[in-house]
Parts: structure tokens; C-alpha cells; sequence
């Protein structure tokens, strides 16, 4: 017999993100609690999203009360979510209950959610992202984020300014000289903001500017066209809006270098794990983002961390405050500020 709680908790950023689609100073996350009879309890988080399923937290609450009501099959995270998948629940909502359900069971077989996933322990530098802006704000920003000793290795760069890319040239060219100065990686993400043709141009003047990929450089839809700029690319592409689930892979596999996952996308750790497989199965590199997350499903993708190449598991540093805890930011990783502990390692404050 399970007990189940949801709730909603608004997440005020510290600094506005804007992206090539929009800004956002904050919203409200679902909150899923899944006990047992002997008192373990997992906990899980969805960020609405409208191409996730659910536009705002009102139907995202909606969604999870009605999937209650249909009793769902909770005696394991895989079967639960093959059976919620087939019956359309929308990926945020899922990967609340997805990430509760994998962390109640670790926490049942007293084990780290890496462990119990036979996967390494949590690894790799995180990107530490800065959205659209002047780059007088860009120039501003960079010092306020290694203010009182923090520690990033990889900023990432939101571009795809709907001002044009001489608007992000002039943004990247204010951050490029502090990072070159402090031996810091640039990554950058569109977002789908540029043509084919400023894709070309933009990776070509990227690429002499030490940056170490592009993330979404066309928009989803669009993935046909990804061939064009495929060829003779100057820097690595990866895909990130145009990867939601392990069997859209195969559509691009051969005209890109790497995949992001992103657990509200694919509805949880477990169509992540299907994305890893996946992607490895076409010799594609991986990646792993979020979107506006607290450090619970922060702690879980942080779970999958030992086996992904790049890492920009950040948004949960840019929360005023973070709502939950069980994470710390070690030499630019993220990592369980325990030893001891199991499931996913967060909870709420």
C-alpha cells in the first residue's frame, strides 16, 4: 500500500533567464512524495512546460490528481512507466512520479540511485549557464557568478538572439576574454535561434573562439535540415529540443554528434536511461540539462552523471532560495554532500 502527496512550490530565480523563445524570473514545480508501509518515502519533481505536457502548474497539478485517481501501478518505476507512457501522461507529470518511484526503491534497498542503476558515482563538470543579454550585463554577470570563491569550469552561452548574431558575437565576445583569462570552456546553445545559414556562419566564428560545441543550433522541426550544416562542421552539434525520446534518435543519428537528455522531456530517469542507450547504440556522445529544477530532480539526473560526457545540471544554483537540499557544488561538480545517504539524496528544506 502507497501513500502518495503532490504539491506545488513556486522557484524564484535569482537571475531572470532568457532564452531565443523568452525570459522567465521564477515558477511553480510539482512536487510528488510516494511512501511505503515502512515509512521510506520517495520524492520526485516536474517542471511544467507547454512542450512537455502540461503549460503551467495548474494543469500539471490537474494531470497528477486524475493519474492518482486512475490508481495507478506504482510496484516499480519501469513498469509504471511504460503503462502511464502508452497512456499519454505528460512528460513532466511522469517524471515526478518517475524520479519519486526510482528513489523510493533506493531508498528500500538502502543504496545511492547511481548504485542501484549499476552506474558510476556522480561525475563531470557542470555548466554554469548565462542567458541572453548586452554585454555590458554578460561582462557584469561573469563576476557576480565567481563571487566569494565559487568555483565553474564551463560557462554555457544562451544565444540565438532574435536581435541577430551580431548580437551574440558582441555577448560572446564580452564573456570569451574572462574565460580565456581563467581557463574556463565556453559551450554554447542556440536554442534553435539561428538558419541554416547563421548556423554555419555563427559555428565557423565560434569555432576560433575556443568554443567546444553547439546545443540546438536550428529550431525543432527542423531536423531534416540538420545534414547541411552537419557536413564539414567546424565544431561538435548536439541536439537538444529535438530530443524528447529514445526513438527520435535514430531520425538524426547520422548528421549529429551527441544528444542532451533532459528528465522533463522523456518523463524521467527511466526514458533517460533509454536515451543513453540509444545514443550509445549510434556512437553518439550525451549530454544531460534541465530546465527550471530545485536540486531534487537535480539529485537525480546528477544519478546518471558517471556515464554522460558533457553536464549542465545548474538550475537549481540560480534559485532564490533553493527550495530542497542534499546537494553541494564540489571543484564545479555537482554531487550529494553525503556519503551515506541513498535514493537520489535531495529533499525538501
Amino acid at each position: 500500500m502507497y501513500k502518495t502527496n503532490i504539491q506545488s512550490i513556486y522557484l524564484e530565480k535569482r537571475f531572470p533567464l532568457r532564452i531565443s523563445r523568452g525570459v522567465r524570473a521564477g515558477s511553480s514545480n510539482l512536487f510528488v512524495e510516494i511512501s511505503d508501509e515502512n515509512g521510506n518515502t520517495g520524492i520526485g519533481e516536474g517542471a511544467p512546460g507547454g512542450s512537455e505536457g502540461a503549460a503551467d502548474i495548474e494543469s500539471a497539478m490537474k494531470i497528477a490528481q486524475e493519474h492518482l485517481s486512475q490508481n495507478p501501478d506504482f510496484s516499480h518505476p519501469v513498469s509504471h512507466y511504460r503503462a502511464s507512457l502508452n497512456n499519454g501522461l505528460a512528460p513532466c507529470v511522469l517524471a515526478a512520479f518517475d524520479i519519486a518511484l526510482w528513489d523510493l526503491l533506493a531508498k528500500q534497498a538502502k543504496l545511492p540511485l547511481h548504485r542501484l542503476l549499476g552506474l558510476p558515482a556522480p561525475h563531470g563538470i557542470t555548466s554554469m549557464t548565462i542567458g541572453i543579454m548586452t554585454a555590458e550585463e554578460a561582462r557584469e554577470r561573469v563576476q557576480i557568478l565567481f563571487e566569494n570563491g565559487r568555483i565553474y569550469h564551463a560557462l554555457k552561452i544562451k544565444l540565438g538572439n532574435p536581435e541577430g548574431i551580431e548580437a551574440d558575437q558582441q555577448m560572446y565576445n564580452a564573456i570569451y576574454p574572462f574565460a580565456k583569462e581563467n581557463n574556463i570552456s565556453l559551450r554554447v546553445d542556440a536554442n534553435g535561434g539561428w538558419s541554416v545559414e547563421d548556423a554555419k556562419k555563427m559555428m565557423s566564428w565560434l569555432a576560433e573562439r575556443n568554443c567546444d560545441y553547439v546545443e540546438q543550433p536550428l529550431v525543432e522541426g527542423d531536423e531534416h535540415r540538420l545534414s547541411e550544416i552537419f557536413q564539414n562542421r567546424p565544431l561538435p552539434i548536439y541536439v537538444d529540443e529535438s530530443c524528447r525520446f529514445a526513438s527520435q534518435i535514430k531520425n538524426y543519428s547520422d548528421s549529429v554528434d551527441g544528444v542532451n537528455l533532459k528528465l522533463m522531456k522523456c518523463g524521467g530517469i527511466t526514458g533517460a536511461l533509454e536515451i543513453l542507450n540509444t545514443a550509445r547504440a549510434h556512437n553518439l556522445k550525451t549530454m544531460i540539462g534541465c530546465m527550471s529544477e530545485s536540486s531534487i530532480s537535480i539529485g537525480a539526473g546528477a544519478a546518471l552523471t558517471g556515464i554522460i560526457d558533457h553536464i549542465d545540471l545548474d538550475s537549481h544554483l540560480n534559485l532564490n532560495p533553493d527550495v530542497a537540499e542534499g546537494l553541494q557544488l564540489n571543484n564545479g561538480m555537482i554531487l550529494p554532500d553525503s556519503n551515506n545517504y541513498s535514493g537520489h539524496g535531495s529533499v525538501l528544506k
